[in-house]
């Protein structure tokens, strides 16, 4: 089995490929103000779908990639955590980033931080990475919270201005957290 078809399980989650019937519960996820508070904009339908085609893409390209998540018994899919390479430049890049996006109604419930420790172990445990960054908007405060449940560490002399983002643009200035491999 590869990495890119690896199932990721945990005690309460489930880290797999996309289907397609994720796709419609993705496009709601996008196009919820809440979700994409700290994105530039929700992503309408043909966005959201072209991201998931984005999504697999990557795994073709780098065996390792933003898994779908689900909680099985309770919800077949609830967003996405994962691995993925940083699409820009900046002084920390090339890089891999773990990112996690879920819909509101699974926030508070712990799946984040356990999904993103499955793609965690992955990365540096298979795929044999020495370092996973993650970044967010300076204010996205549950997202970084997340990551400092993941052991990840802050040095604010590494935060950056995202260059996909204009100047002055409210969600410009990022945070960025790295974390290495334990061995």
């Amino acid at each position: 089995m590869t990495s890119a078809s690896a199932t990721l399980s945990g005690d309460r989650v489930r880290l797999r490929r996309w289907r397609e019937e994720d796709r419609a519960p993705f496009a709601a996820m996008n196009a919820d103000g809440r979700v994409m508070e700290f994105f530039p904009k929700p992503l309408d339908r043909a966005e959201s779908d072209a991201l998931v085609d984005r999504i697999e893409a990557h795994f073709g390209r780098h065996d390792f990639g933003l898994w779908a998540v689900e909680v099985p018994g309770v919800a077949p899919f609830i967003g996405f955590t994962g691995l993925s390479t940083a699409t820009f430049e900046a002084p920390f890049t090339p890089c891999v980033e773990v990112g996690w996006r879920l819909a509101v109604g699974q926030w508070g419930h712990g799946y984040a931080t356990e999904a993103a420790r499955l793609a965690l172990a992955h990365g540096f445990g298979p795929i044999g990475l020495r370092e996973i960054v993650s970044f967010t908007a300076a204010g996205n405060r549950r997202s970084r919270a997340v990551m400092e449940r993941l052991g990840m560490a802050r040095d604010p002399a590494d935060d950056f201005d995202h260059p996909s983002l204009p100047e002055r643009h409210a969600l410009r200035r990022h945070v960025l957290y790295r974390l290495r491999s334990p061995s």
